[in-house]
């Protein structure tokens, strides 16, 4: 009996399929990982820093509760995009009253405008501790810059390369690693919530759910799943596709939680590795960037300055994008201008030019004295309060069939939007009344 020969390679075949199904699914990623990536800027680094020298690992809880909020929200703001082929703003412009649509148009853009001055102030301010020279001058550059490149350099080609500036961020990781922690103290703390009625606490609540949950990421991955549906011929909005549908929602739900658990991971080690530095050697309150660039010190001696602000520069150029992109996306989807990262100024021109004028404010916002890193912290209190009406808004999109079709969401999604809505509203109204209380 003759032996039947295989071709040379064939055992590999199985292999090789497998490889490329794996490089398929790590090509598609994309606007998920942004977002999580973004998510962690100079407001989230400033935010997580002077809640771990505040109060110490008495808030770790928090990032493990919102993990799975912010998850599903995201994941929900994709699926909208991806859905119906418009962004939020351009959903809410088809369907809701127009008061309704403007005042949730005002609240991103106050919230993403200070955003923008916050993290470009913070990028003058690490870059002012590594060189010589004035921090005003450091601050106009970054704004300069980030303007400039979000005009005529198209965001995909040059965000592979700033993710690369993002991997400074792992310096917290290892920070703790080295530092031994978790304790035993940390983890109860992560698993065990503490809780308090005082204005400072409900301040650093919601700065931290609004740094994690914050508007600007909500606009931008709806846009950019309708970014991808428009520059990708073979590509369709669900509706006009719905074969695409389990393919889709598979490929939004992996690329989000991924994105988010970077996110958070990142996150905790920032509150974690602050605790047992800042706070264990008495500085409970950030006021400067030398301050909180100190707990890499551990980790990075006489190289900590370099690191912490190559770490907020890096973070910054990612998010002033995403920042006044976002803005740019909700404004234009509003008036109906053409709207695209990836087309040329002359083929978008009101949409650039919203870009620059967001970006420009929040520049000139810089000269108001602000304090970089205080200016930081209250950009993320001001996403947390602006974030409950426009995931409200964002919930009755979600769930009306005139908008999603068939893909109305699931009762998972449809359970955990209302539940981190209803979390976000009551952060924010529970910090005012304490607020005004005391």
């Amino acid at each position: 009996m003759t032996k039947k020969c295989r071709p040379e390679g064939a055992n590999n075949v199985p292999n090789k399929q497998k490889a490329s199904r794996a490089k398929l699914i790590l090509w598609k990623l994309g606007p998920g990982l942004i977002t999580g990536a973004a998510d962690d800027d100079p407001s989230g680094i400033a935010t997580y820093s002077q809640v771990g020298a505040q109060f110490g690992y008495g808030m770790l809880w928090t990032i493990l509760f919102s993990f799975p909020l912010m998850a599903a929200i995201q994941e929900i703001s994709a699926r909208i995009g991806r859905v119906t082929g418009a962004g939020i703003a351009g959903n809410m412009r088809r369907h809701a009253p127009k008061s309704f649509l403007f005042t949730i148009l005002l609240l991103l853009l106050i919230a993403n405008i200070f955003n923008l001055g916050a993290d470009i102030g913070a990028m003058g301010a690490a870059m002012a501790l590594v060189l010589p020279g004035p921090l005003t001058l450091y601050v106009v550059v970054f704004g300069c810059v980030s303007m400039v490149l979000q005009i005529f350099v198209p965001y995909s080609s040059y965000v592979k390369y700033l993710k690369w500036l993002t991997v400074a961020l792992f310096a917290y990781v290892f920070s703790a690693i080295i530092l031994h922690e978790p304790t035993w103290d940390a983890i109860r703390a992560t698993l065990w919530p503490s809780f308090s009625l005082h204005g400072e606490f409900l301040a650093a609540l919601i700065a931290i759910l609004g740094t994690t949950i914050s508007p600007y990421l909500f606009f931008w991955q709806a846009s950019q799943e309708v970014e991808e549906v428009t520059l990708n011929a073979q590509e369709k909005p669900l509706r006009q596709a719905p074969r695409q549908a389990s393919a889709q929602f598979q490929r939004i739900r992996f690329d989000t939680y991924l994105g988010m658990f970077f996110s958070n991971a990142v996150a905790y080690c920032i509150i974690l590795t602050t605790a047992a530095t800042l706070r264990a050697h008495g500085i409970t309150e950030i006021q400067t960037a030398d301050q909180a660039a100190r707990a890499l010190e551990p980790l990075a001696g006489g190289f900590t300055f370099f690191l912490f602000a190559a770490g907020i520069i890096g973070t910054g150029l990612l998010a002033v994008p995403v920042l006044a992109g976002s803005a740019a996306y909700a404004v234009s989807e509003t008036f109906q201008w053409v709207a695209s990262l990836e087309r040329k100024p002359k083929r978008a021109i009101h949409f650039y030019a919203t870009i620059g004028i967001a970006t420009l404010i929040g520049l000139l916002l810089n000269f108001s004295h602000l304090n970089p890193i205080k200016a930081l912290f209250w950009a993320a209190v001001v996403n947390g309060v602006a974030a409950g009406p426009i995931m409200t808004a964002m919930m009755l999109l979600a769930r009306n069939p005139d908008v999603m079709g068939q893909f109305t969401l699931p009762p998972y999604l449809h359970f955990a939007g209302w539940l981190t809505t209803a979390v976000m509203l009551l952060a924010s109204l529970g910090m005012g009344v304490m607020m005004y209380l005391g």
